[in-house]
Protein backbone atom coordinates (compact mmCIF):
# COMPACT_ATOMS: atom_id res chain seq x y z
CA UNK A 1 0.00 0.00 0.00
CA UNK A 2 1.11 3.54 -0.71
CA UNK A 3 1.36 6.19 2.01
CA UNK A 4 -1.72 7.98 0.68
CA UNK A 5 -3.71 4.74 0.76
CA UNK A 6 -2.63 4.09 4.35
CA UNK A 7 -3.64 7.60 5.41
CA UNK A 8 -6.99 7.36 3.61
CA UNK A 9 -7.70 3.98 5.21
CA UNK A 10 -6.76 5.20 8.70
CA UNK A 11 -8.95 8.28 8.34
CA UNK A 12 -11.83 6.13 7.12
CA UNK A 13 -11.52 3.67 10.01
CA UNK A 14 -11.28 6.46 12.59
CA UNK A 15 -14.26 8.33 11.14
CA UNK A 16 -16.42 5.20 11.07
CA UNK A 17 -15.31 4.18 14.57
CA UNK A 18 -16.10 7.58 16.06
CA UNK A 19 -19.49 7.63 14.33
CA UNK A 20 -20.35 4.22 15.75
CA UNK A 21 -19.19 5.33 19.20
CA UNK A 22 -21.59 8.24 18.91
CA UNK A 23 -19.99 10.76 21.27
CA UNK A 24 -19.48 13.39 18.57
CA UNK A 25 -21.86 14.76 15.97
CA UNK A 26 -21.67 12.92 12.65
CA UNK A 27 -21.21 16.10 10.62
CA UNK A 28 -18.28 17.22 12.81
CA UNK A 29 -16.66 13.80 12.47
CA UNK A 30 -17.03 13.79 8.68
CA UNK A 31 -15.63 17.31 8.34
CA UNK A 32 -12.70 16.42 10.63
CA UNK A 33 -11.87 13.47 8.40
CA UNK A 34 -12.04 15.67 5.31
CA UNK A 35 -9.75 18.23 6.96
CA UNK A 36 -7.21 15.54 7.86
CA UNK A 37 -7.14 14.24 4.29
CA UNK A 38 -6.61 17.77 3.02
CA UNK A 39 -3.81 18.51 5.49
CA UNK A 40 -1.97 15.31 4.58
CA UNK A 41 -2.31 16.04 0.88
CA UNK A 42 -4.35 12.94 0.10
CA UNK A 43 -6.98 15.12 -1.54
CA UNK A 44 -6.45 18.50 -3.15
CA UNK A 45 -8.29 21.74 -2.28
CA UNK A 46 -10.06 21.62 -5.64
CA UNK A 47 -11.52 18.21 -4.76
CA UNK A 48 -12.75 19.49 -1.41
CA UNK A 49 -14.23 22.52 -3.11
CA UNK A 50 -15.95 20.25 -5.62
CA UNK A 51 -17.53 18.23 -2.80
CA UNK A 52 -19.07 21.31 -1.19
CA UNK A 53 -20.29 22.62 -4.54
CA UNK A 54 -21.53 19.27 -5.85
CA UNK A 55 -24.97 18.94 -7.50
CA UNK A 56 -26.11 16.72 -4.63
CA UNK A 57 -25.48 19.50 -2.09
CA UNK A 58 -27.22 22.08 -4.25
CA UNK A 59 -30.22 19.80 -4.82
CA UNK A 60 -30.52 18.91 -1.16
CA UNK A 61 -30.26 22.53 -0.04
CA UNK A 62 -32.97 23.64 -2.44
CA UNK A 63 -35.27 20.74 -1.57
CA UNK A 64 -34.82 21.35 2.15
CA UNK A 65 -35.91 24.97 1.75
CA UNK A 66 -38.93 24.02 -0.37
CA UNK A 67 -39.97 21.29 2.07
CA UNK A 68 -39.57 23.70 4.98
CA UNK A 69 -41.83 26.21 3.23
CA UNK A 70 -44.48 23.52 2.84
CA UNK A 71 -44.05 22.59 6.49
CA UNK A 72 -44.37 26.20 7.68
CA UNK A 73 -47.51 26.64 5.59
CA UNK A 74 -49.18 23.84 7.52
CA UNK A 75 -49.99 21.94 4.32
CA UNK A 76 -48.61 18.55 5.27
CA UNK A 77 -49.96 18.78 8.82
CA UNK A 78 -53.40 19.69 7.45
CA UNK A 79 -53.44 16.72 5.07
CA UNK A 80 -52.46 14.31 7.83
CA UNK A 81 -55.02 15.75 10.25
CA UNK A 82 -57.74 15.34 7.63
CA UNK A 83 -56.81 11.70 7.34
CA UNK A 84 -57.75 11.22 10.99
CA UNK A 85 -61.39 11.58 10.01
CA UNK A 86 -61.21 8.24 8.23
CA UNK A 87 -60.90 6.44 11.56
CA UNK A 88 -64.66 6.61 12.11
CA UNK A 89 -65.31 5.02 8.71
CA UNK A 90 -62.56 2.47 8.33
CA UNK A 91 -61.38 1.71 11.89
CA UNK A 92 -57.84 0.40 12.14
CA UNK A 93 -57.60 0.19 8.36
CA UNK A 94 -57.65 3.99 8.32
CA UNK A 95 -54.36 4.01 10.20
CA UNK A 96 -52.81 1.82 7.52
CA UNK A 97 -54.20 4.11 4.82
CA UNK A 98 -52.48 7.07 6.49
CA UNK A 99 -49.25 5.07 6.74
CA UNK A 100 -49.45 4.25 3.03
CA UNK A 101 -50.10 7.88 2.10
CA UNK A 102 -47.13 8.98 4.19
CA UNK A 103 -44.98 6.43 2.39
CA UNK A 104 -46.00 7.94 -0.95
CA UNK A 105 -45.22 11.46 0.32
CA UNK A 106 -41.81 10.17 1.44
CA UNK A 107 -40.94 9.70 -2.21
CA UNK A 108 -40.85 13.47 -2.69
CA UNK A 109 -40.19 15.06 0.70
CA UNK A 110 -37.49 14.49 3.30
CA UNK A 111 -38.41 11.49 5.43
CA UNK A 112 -37.80 12.98 8.86
CA UNK A 113 -40.36 15.86 8.80
CA UNK A 114 -42.96 13.51 7.30
CA UNK A 115 -42.61 11.15 10.27
CA UNK A 116 -42.39 14.03 12.76
CA UNK A 117 -45.74 15.36 11.56
CA UNK A 118 -47.46 12.02 11.02
CA UNK A 119 -46.35 10.20 14.19
CA UNK A 120 -48.63 12.05 16.65
CA UNK A 121 -51.57 11.67 14.26
CA UNK A 122 -51.00 7.92 13.90
CA UNK A 123 -50.59 7.66 17.67
CA UNK A 124 -53.87 9.48 18.37
CA UNK A 125 -55.73 7.44 15.74
CA UNK A 126 -54.54 4.23 17.41
CA UNK A 127 -55.48 5.42 20.88
CA UNK A 128 -58.94 6.50 19.74
CA UNK A 129 -59.47 2.87 18.68
CA UNK A 130 -58.19 1.54 22.00
CA UNK A 131 -55.05 0.18 20.33
CA UNK A 132 -51.43 0.63 21.30
CA UNK A 133 -49.44 2.98 19.02
CA UNK A 134 -46.76 0.29 19.00
CA UNK A 135 -48.80 -1.47 16.32
CA UNK A 136 -48.36 1.39 13.86
CA UNK A 137 -45.44 3.72 14.63
CA UNK A 138 -42.71 1.33 13.50
CA UNK A 139 -44.56 0.51 10.23
CA UNK A 140 -44.93 4.27 9.70
CA UNK A 141 -41.16 4.75 9.83
CA UNK A 142 -40.53 1.75 7.59
CA UNK A 143 -43.16 2.85 5.06
CA UNK A 144 -41.69 6.34 4.76
CA UNK A 145 -38.18 4.90 4.38
CA UNK A 146 -39.37 2.64 1.56
CA UNK A 147 -41.21 5.57 0.02
CA UNK A 148 -37.86 7.30 -0.24
CA UNK A 149 -36.81 4.58 -2.71
CA UNK A 150 -39.37 5.71 -5.26
CA UNK A 151 -37.57 8.75 -6.69
CA UNK A 152 -34.12 10.28 -6.91
CA UNK A 153 -35.15 13.00 -4.43
CA UNK A 154 -36.86 10.63 -2.01
CA UNK A 155 -33.80 10.54 0.22
CA UNK A 156 -30.42 12.23 0.32
CA UNK A 157 -28.83 8.80 -0.13
CA UNK A 158 -30.13 8.53 -3.70
CA UNK A 159 -28.81 11.96 -4.63
CA UNK A 160 -25.46 11.19 -3.04
CA UNK A 161 -25.06 7.91 -4.95
CA UNK A 162 -25.97 9.67 -8.20
CA UNK A 163 -23.39 12.35 -7.46
CA UNK A 164 -20.71 9.79 -6.63
CA UNK A 165 -21.53 8.02 -9.90
CA UNK A 166 -20.99 11.28 -11.75
CA UNK A 167 -17.58 11.62 -10.09
CA UNK A 168 -16.55 8.26 -11.53
CA UNK A 169 -17.65 9.16 -15.04
CA UNK A 170 -21.09 7.55 -14.94
CA UNK A 171 -24.20 9.40 -16.14
CA UNK A 172 -26.40 10.85 -13.40
CA UNK A 173 -29.78 9.30 -12.64
CA UNK A 174 -33.03 10.90 -13.74
CA UNK A 175 -35.82 11.68 -11.27
CA UNK A 176 -37.93 8.57 -11.84
CA UNK A 177 -35.28 6.20 -13.17
CA UNK A 178 -35.27 4.09 -10.00
CA UNK A 179 -39.05 4.17 -9.50
CA UNK A 180 -39.66 0.68 -10.93
CA UNK A 181 -37.26 -1.02 -8.53
CA UNK A 182 -38.31 1.15 -5.60
CA UNK A 183 -41.98 0.45 -6.22
CA UNK A 184 -41.38 -3.31 -6.24
CA UNK A 185 -39.50 -3.16 -2.94
CA UNK A 186 -42.01 -0.78 -1.33
CA UNK A 187 -44.98 -2.91 -2.42
CA UNK A 188 -43.56 -6.21 -1.16
CA UNK A 189 -42.29 -4.55 2.02
CA UNK A 190 -45.66 -2.92 2.64
CA UNK A 191 -47.49 -6.23 2.24
CA UNK A 192 -45.10 -7.83 4.71
CA UNK A 193 -45.73 -5.08 7.26
CA UNK A 194 -49.51 -5.32 6.89
CA UNK A 195 -49.89 -9.10 6.98
CA UNK A 196 -46.88 -10.30 9.01
CA UNK A 197 -45.11 -7.42 10.74
CA UNK A 198 -48.37 -6.22 12.28
CA UNK A 199 -48.92 -9.65 13.85
CA UNK A 200 -45.48 -9.56 15.43
CA UNK A 201 -46.22 -6.12 16.82
CA UNK A 202 -49.57 -7.29 18.20
CA UNK A 203 -47.72 -9.37 20.77
CA UNK A 204 -45.54 -6.52 22.00
CA UNK A 205 -48.57 -4.21 22.10
CA UNK A 206 -50.83 -6.62 24.00
CA UNK A 207 -49.70 -5.56 27.48
CA UNK A 208 -50.10 -1.88 26.69
CA UNK A 209 -53.61 -2.47 25.38
CA UNK A 210 -54.53 -4.45 28.49
CA UNK A 211 -53.39 -1.52 30.63
CA UNK A 212 -55.36 0.86 28.43
CA UNK A 213 -58.50 -1.24 28.83
CA UNK A 214 -58.07 -1.34 32.60
CA UNK A 215 -57.69 2.42 32.75
CA UNK A 216 -60.76 2.91 30.57
CA UNK A 217 -62.87 0.71 32.91
CA UNK A 218 -61.53 2.68 35.84
CA UNK A 219 -62.52 5.95 34.19
CA UNK A 220 -65.97 4.64 33.44
CA UNK A 221 -66.32 3.75 37.10
CA UNK A 222 -65.44 7.31 38.06
CA UNK A 223 -62.06 6.40 39.47
CA UNK A 224 -59.99 8.07 36.73
CA UNK A 225 -59.70 11.79 36.25
CA UNK A 226 -57.74 11.99 33.07
CA UNK A 227 -58.85 11.17 29.56
CA UNK A 228 -57.68 8.01 27.88
CA UNK A 229 -55.53 10.00 25.50
CA UNK A 230 -53.81 12.06 28.18
CA UNK A 231 -53.29 8.98 30.33
CA UNK A 232 -51.27 7.34 27.61
CA UNK A 233 -49.67 10.39 26.05
CA UNK A 234 -46.58 10.47 28.25
CA UNK A 235 -44.99 7.06 27.55
CA UNK A 236 -44.94 7.78 23.81
CA UNK A 237 -43.48 11.25 24.28
CA UNK A 238 -40.65 10.55 26.68
CA UNK A 239 -37.84 13.02 26.15
CA UNK A 240 -34.66 11.07 25.39
CA UNK A 241 -31.50 11.86 23.53
CA UNK A 242 -31.02 10.47 20.06
CA UNK A 243 -28.75 7.47 19.80
CA UNK A 244 -25.53 7.37 17.80
CA UNK A 245 -27.19 6.37 14.55
CA UNK A 246 -29.71 9.17 14.87
CA UNK A 247 -28.99 12.84 14.50
CA UNK A 248 -26.28 13.47 17.04
CA UNK A 249 -27.25 15.56 20.04
CA UNK A 250 -30.71 16.52 18.77
CA UNK A 251 -33.47 15.67 21.22
CA UNK A 252 -35.82 13.85 18.86
CA UNK A 253 -38.27 12.76 21.55
CA UNK A 254 -39.14 16.29 22.69
CA UNK A 255 -42.91 16.68 23.04
CA UNK A 256 -42.86 20.08 21.31
CA UNK A 257 -41.27 18.56 18.21
CA UNK A 258 -44.28 16.31 17.71
CA UNK A 259 -47.16 18.36 19.00
CA UNK A 260 -46.36 21.76 17.51
CA UNK A 261 -45.58 20.38 14.07
CA UNK A 262 -48.78 18.37 13.87
CA UNK A 263 -50.96 21.27 15.08
CA UNK A 264 -49.56 23.92 12.74
CA UNK A 265 -52.49 25.87 11.17
CA UNK A 266 -52.98 25.89 7.41
CA UNK A 267 -52.06 29.11 5.59
CA UNK A 268 -53.77 28.54 2.25
CA UNK A 269 -51.95 31.06 0.05
CA UNK A 270 -48.58 30.08 1.42
CA UNK A 271 -49.40 26.38 1.04
CA UNK A 272 -50.58 26.70 -2.57
CA UNK A 273 -47.54 28.77 -3.55
CA UNK A 274 -45.04 26.34 -2.01
CA UNK A 275 -46.90 23.39 -3.54
CA UNK A 276 -46.84 25.05 -6.98
CA UNK A 277 -43.10 25.67 -6.75
CA UNK A 278 -42.47 22.10 -5.66
CA UNK A 279 -44.56 20.76 -8.56
CA UNK A 280 -42.60 22.97 -10.97
CA UNK A 281 -39.29 21.66 -9.61
CA UNK A 282 -40.40 18.04 -9.99
CA UNK A 283 -41.87 18.69 -13.43
CA UNK A 284 -38.84 20.44 -14.91
CA UNK A 285 -36.58 17.68 -13.62
CA UNK A 286 -38.86 14.82 -14.67
CA UNK A 287 -39.15 16.08 -18.25
CA UNK A 288 -35.43 16.78 -18.53
CA UNK A 289 -35.85 20.55 -18.84
CA UNK A 290 -33.25 21.18 -16.11
CA UNK A 291 -31.12 19.11 -13.72
CA UNK A 292 -32.65 18.55 -10.29
CA UNK A 293 -29.91 20.65 -8.66
CA UNK A 294 -30.71 23.65 -10.87
CA UNK A 295 -34.49 23.37 -10.57
CA UNK A 296 -34.42 22.88 -6.78
CA UNK A 297 -32.05 25.81 -6.32
CA UNK A 298 -34.22 28.03 -8.54
CA UNK A 299 -37.35 26.91 -6.69
CA UNK A 300 -35.89 27.82 -3.30
CA UNK A 301 -34.88 31.28 -4.54
CA UNK A 302 -38.33 31.75 -6.12
CA UNK A 303 -40.01 31.12 -2.77
CA UNK A 304 -37.99 33.95 -1.25
CA UNK A 305 -38.66 36.32 -4.16
CA UNK A 306 -42.38 35.50 -3.97
CA UNK A 307 -42.26 36.22 -0.22
CA UNK A 308 -43.66 32.80 0.59
CA UNK A 309 -40.82 32.48 3.08
CA UNK A 310 -38.28 34.99 4.33
CA UNK A 311 -34.57 34.63 3.79
CA UNK A 312 -34.19 33.90 7.50
CA UNK A 313 -36.73 31.07 7.27
CA UNK A 314 -34.96 29.71 4.19
CA UNK A 315 -31.65 29.61 6.07
CA UNK A 316 -33.37 27.93 9.01
CA UNK A 317 -34.67 25.20 6.71
CA UNK A 318 -31.31 24.39 5.13
CA UNK A 319 -30.42 21.70 7.68
CA UNK A 320 -26.66 22.37 7.52
CA UNK A 321 -25.85 19.35 9.68
CA UNK A 322 -26.99 17.07 6.84
CA UNK A 323 -25.41 19.14 4.07
CA UNK A 324 -22.04 19.26 5.83
CA UNK A 325 -22.20 15.56 6.67
CA UNK A 326 -22.79 14.73 3.01
CA UNK A 327 -20.02 17.08 1.85
CA UNK A 328 -17.51 15.68 4.34
CA UNK A 329 -18.33 12.11 3.38
CA UNK A 330 -17.99 12.95 -0.33
CA UNK A 331 -14.43 14.12 0.37
CA UNK A 332 -13.66 10.87 2.20
CA UNK A 333 -15.23 8.89 -0.63
CA UNK A 334 -13.13 10.77 -3.15
CA UNK A 335 -9.99 9.79 -1.25
CA UNK A 336 -10.90 6.12 -1.71
CA UNK A 337 -11.18 6.71 -5.44
CA UNK A 338 -8.07 8.83 -6.04
CA UNK A 339 -5.79 6.62 -3.93
CA UNK A 340 -7.01 3.39 -5.56
CA UNK A 341 -8.47 1.89 -2.37
CA UNK A 342 -11.89 1.47 -3.95
CA UNK A 343 -10.37 -0.42 -6.86
CA UNK A 344 -8.35 -2.60 -4.48
CA UNK A 345 -11.47 -3.45 -2.46
CA UNK A 346 -13.39 -4.26 -5.60
CA UNK A 347 -10.56 -6.46 -6.89
CA UNK A 348 -10.53 -8.43 -3.64
CA UNK A 349 -14.28 -8.97 -3.86
CA UNK A 350 -14.08 -9.83 -7.56
CA UNK A 351 -11.51 -12.55 -6.91
CA UNK A 352 -14.11 -14.34 -4.77
CA UNK A 353 -17.21 -13.88 -6.91
CA UNK A 354 -15.82 -13.72 -10.47
CA UNK A 355 -16.51 -17.41 -11.24
CA UNK A 356 -20.20 -16.98 -10.43
CA UNK A 357 -21.04 -14.12 -12.78
CA UNK A 358 -22.57 -10.65 -12.39
CA UNK A 359 -25.83 -11.76 -10.75
CA UNK A 360 -23.95 -13.47 -7.92
CA UNK A 361 -21.71 -10.41 -7.63
CA UNK A 362 -24.77 -8.21 -7.32
CA UNK A 363 -26.30 -10.55 -4.72
CA UNK A 364 -23.19 -10.49 -2.52
CA UNK A 365 -22.66 -6.77 -3.02
CA UNK A 366 -26.27 -5.95 -2.10
CA UNK A 367 -25.99 -8.07 1.05
CA UNK A 368 -22.73 -6.50 2.18
CA UNK A 369 -24.17 -3.01 1.61
CA UNK A 370 -27.35 -3.93 3.46
CA UNK A 371 -25.42 -5.24 6.46
CA UNK A 372 -23.25 -2.13 6.55
CA UNK A 373 -26.34 0.10 6.51
CA UNK A 374 -27.53 -1.28 9.84
CA UNK A 375 -24.19 -0.28 11.38
CA UNK A 376 -23.14 2.91 9.58
CA UNK A 377 -24.99 6.03 8.48
CA UNK A 378 -26.65 6.07 5.08
CA UNK A 379 -24.29 8.76 3.79
CA UNK A 380 -21.26 6.74 4.87
CA UNK A 381 -22.50 3.62 3.12
CA UNK A 382 -23.35 5.55 -0.05
CA UNK A 383 -19.89 7.09 -0.20
CA UNK A 384 -18.03 3.88 0.59
CA UNK A 385 -19.86 1.55 -1.76
CA UNK A 386 -20.63 3.73 -4.80
CA UNK A 387 -17.05 3.73 -6.17
CA UNK A 388 -16.74 0.02 -5.35
CA UNK A 389 -19.94 -0.61 -7.33
CA UNK A 390 -18.44 1.06 -10.40
CA UNK A 391 -15.15 -0.80 -9.99
CA UNK A 392 -16.88 -4.19 -9.68
CA UNK A 393 -18.92 -3.55 -12.80
CA UNK A 394 -15.83 -2.51 -14.73
CA UNK A 395 -13.95 -5.63 -13.63
CA UNK A 396 -16.82 -7.85 -14.75
CA UNK A 397 -17.28 -5.93 -17.98
CA UNK A 398 -20.94 -5.08 -17.29
CA UNK A 399 -23.01 -1.93 -16.81
CA UNK A 400 -22.47 -0.20 -13.44
CA UNK A 401 -26.13 0.88 -13.21
CA UNK A 402 -27.43 -2.28 -11.43
CA UNK A 403 -24.73 -2.04 -8.76
CA UNK A 404 -25.33 1.67 -8.17
CA UNK A 405 -29.07 1.06 -7.80
CA UNK A 406 -28.24 -1.71 -5.32
CA UNK A 407 -26.37 0.85 -3.24
CA UNK A 408 -29.37 3.20 -3.32
CA UNK A 409 -31.78 0.50 -2.23
CA UNK A 410 -29.60 -1.23 0.36
CA UNK A 411 -28.25 2.00 1.87
CA UNK A 412 -31.81 3.10 2.63
CA UNK A 413 -33.18 -0.29 3.71
CA UNK A 414 -32.21 0.26 7.33
CA UNK A 415 -34.79 -1.68 9.30
CA UNK A 416 -33.09 -4.07 11.72
CA UNK A 417 -32.04 -1.60 14.44
CA UNK A 418 -33.66 1.52 15.95
CA UNK A 419 -30.49 3.55 15.39
CA UNK A 420 -29.87 2.91 11.70
CA UNK A 421 -32.14 5.69 10.43
CA UNK A 422 -33.39 8.97 11.94
CA UNK A 423 -37.07 8.09 11.58
CA UNK A 424 -36.44 4.80 13.40
CA UNK A 425 -35.02 6.79 16.31
CA UNK A 426 -38.11 8.99 16.33
CA UNK A 427 -40.62 6.17 16.62
CA UNK A 428 -38.34 4.11 18.88
CA UNK A 429 -38.63 6.80 21.52
CA UNK A 430 -42.21 7.83 20.86
CA UNK A 431 -43.51 4.25 20.82
CA UNK A 432 -41.38 3.13 23.77
CA UNK A 433 -40.20 0.09 21.79
CA UNK A 434 -37.46 -2.28 22.85
CA UNK A 435 -34.37 -2.85 20.72
CA UNK A 436 -35.50 -6.40 19.95
CA UNK A 437 -38.84 -5.15 18.60
CA UNK A 438 -36.91 -3.67 15.69
CA UNK A 439 -34.89 -6.85 15.22
CA UNK A 440 -37.99 -9.06 15.15
CA UNK A 441 -39.82 -6.94 12.57
CA UNK A 442 -36.95 -5.24 10.75
CA UNK A 443 -34.56 -8.14 10.14
CA UNK A 444 -37.08 -10.16 8.09
CA UNK A 445 -37.94 -6.95 6.23
CA UNK A 446 -34.26 -6.53 5.39
CA UNK A 447 -34.17 -10.05 3.92
CA UNK A 448 -37.44 -9.58 2.02
CA UNK A 449 -36.33 -6.31 0.45
CA UNK A 450 -32.99 -7.91 -0.43
CA UNK A 451 -34.72 -10.74 -2.27
CA UNK A 452 -37.12 -8.34 -3.98
CA UNK A 453 -34.30 -6.03 -5.01
CA UNK A 454 -32.37 -8.93 -6.50
CA UNK A 455 -35.40 -9.91 -8.56
CA UNK A 456 -36.26 -6.36 -9.69
CA UNK A 457 -32.90 -4.70 -10.36
CA UNK A 458 -31.80 -6.94 -13.28
CA UNK A 459 -35.22 -6.45 -14.91
CA UNK A 460 -35.12 -2.65 -14.86
CA UNK A 461 -31.33 -2.37 -15.15
CA UNK A 462 -29.93 -5.26 -17.23
CA UNK A 463 -26.26 -6.07 -16.97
Amino acid sequence: MTLDQIIALVVLVVVVGVMIHGRLRSDVVALSGAAALLLFGVVRPVEVQGAFASPAIMALAGLFVIAYAMELSGLLAWLIRKAKGMTRLFGRHAVWIVIGLCGAVGGFLNNTPVVVLAAPVVRDMALSLGLSPKRFLMPLSYAVIMGGLLTLIGTSTNLLVSDMARNTGQPVFSLFEITGVGLCIATVGGLYLYFIGSRVLEKTAARDEAEMAARREAEEAGKGKRSLLSSFRLPWLMEQRASPGGSGDAVLGNIDLYEKGAERPLELKRALASLAVFAAVVGTSAFGLAPIAASAFAGAVALILMRVITAEEAYAGLRPEILLLVAGMVVIGSSLEVTGLAQAGADALIDVIRPYGPWAALFVFYGVTLFATDILSNATVAVLFSPIAVAIAAALGVDARPFLVAVMMAASAAFATPFSYQTNVLVYQMGNYSYMDFVKVGLPLNLITWATGMAAIPIFFPF
